[in-house]
């Protein structure tokens, strides 16, 4: 685990039913802000997460609250999908009531992909609402990624004439503090805690059942794209929650200045795109997909933010270049929203070469048209 200013960096093993905290072990920390150690016991099945000491001090952005139990940026699975509570932005409450536990699970084996393919006909699916209340779809599986290989699912979008589905996020998130007070939950998933695991309320049958749906969607003839939110995480703003990134490592997670987060996203943070430790995440993140899911490609939710730098928008960008120069990343299908509300921020045309953009202006001159404007 890495925690440039973080001292100690601690594993914590739960029961088999995630409520008792059975065990702790230190890591060692090593002088480059890695910690690393071994831990006994641990087995295909095992819950755990982690906790890290150190200062506390607002001011500099340094945030660290040993009460904080946190996930794992890397977990695969997790026993259960997030609730937000307000405790878990107290600082001093113990949290591991609430968080959901990391599943330790064995490595999948990588799966066969079809050839690449130019998208023609996109489809957008936000998987819970659209097979929720399908007659024709059993019910076990209504609202989960495991309807979209149901008979009658593909028969619909045969119909249509799509050739590939845009999967609205399906990677775990969190509802944002706002809409819990008004009784509301975050129905979308652009508040994404973790990279890796899929939501367990969409993908109850974890990364099995989504490699699954999507074998089947390939021997279809379908390609499937996931929408990935790499610009910000669902910690949102200083009086947000605790969960991962912030309790980990405050500053090498997240873009700030003087200790104050930014916030191109309009959520709250804006993830560090320019740190190696968070692009060498994006990537992981990126290659865990295609290679141990399947999937053909990504669209990058405001994707002006993978480019900003300090001195504005760039396709030189480091995370952009080392998206180019990955042998795998480099030949899959890669969708820019080339916007977001931040600096520069909007970049219509200028990602790199090989990338394909939404075209808004085109939206909204087809738009016009279809109205009847003058």
């Amino acid at each position: 685990m890495f925690s440039k200013d973080g001292e100690r960096v601690c594993v914590c093993l739960f029961d088999s039913k995630g409520e008792l905290e059975v065990s702790r072990h230190f890591l060692t920390r090593g002088s480059d802000g890695w910690h690393s150690g071994f831990v006994p016991g641990v087995v295909a099945g095992s819950l755990y997460g982690f906790r890290v000491a150190g200062d506390w001090d607002p001011v500099q952005g340094i945030l660290f609250d040993e009460s904080k139990l946190l996930i794992d940026p890397y977990a695969r699975r997790f026993d259960r999908g997030f609730e937000y509570h307000d405790q878990l932005s107290i600082f001093g409450i113990d949290t591991a009531r609430w968080v959901p536990k990391c599943v330790a699970e064995t490595e999948a084996p990588d799966v066969a992909r079809p050839a690449y393919r130019r998208p023609q006909f996109i489809y957008e699916v936000q998987v819970k609402s659209f097979s929720k209340l399908h007659p024709d779809v059993s019910s076990q599986k209504r609202g989960t990624v495991a309807a979209l290989a149901e008979p009658a699912v593909l028969k619909h979008l045969k119909s249509l004439g799509v050739d590939t589905l845009e999967l609205m996020p399906i990677q775990t998130w969190i509802d944002e503090r706002h809409l819990v007070k008004l009784g509301l939950r975050n129905g979308w998933g652009y508040n994404t805690v973790n990279l890796f695991a899929p939501d367990p309320r969409l993908a109850p049958g974890g990364l099995g059942e989504i490699r699954d749906a999507i074998a089947t969607l390939h021997n279809h003839d379908f390609r499937v794209v996931l929408d990935v939110v790499f610009n910000h995480s669902g910690e949102s703003d200083e009086l947000g929650p605790t969960v991962c990134y912030r309790g980990l490592d405050n500053r090498t997670y997240y873009a700030m200045t003087n200790g104050v987060l930014h916030n191109d996203a309009g959520c709250g943070n804006s993830l560090d795109l320019a740190n190696p430790v968070v692009i060498d995440m994006v990537l992981a993140s990126m290659r865990h997909w295609v290679l141990k899911s399947g999937v053909d490609g990504f669209r990058f939710d405001l994707a002006t933010a993978m480019g900003r730098t300090a001195s504005g928008f760039s396709k030189a960008a480091p995370l952009l270049v080392a998206i180019q120069n990955d042998p795998l990343l480099s030949k899959i299908v890669l969708i820019a929203e080339p916007w977001d509300v931040g600096p520069g921020g909007y970049q219509l045309g200028n990602f790199p070469s090989g990338w394909h953009e939404w075209n808004d202006k085109y939206r909204d001159d087809a738009r016009r048209f279809w109205r009847g404007d003058s």
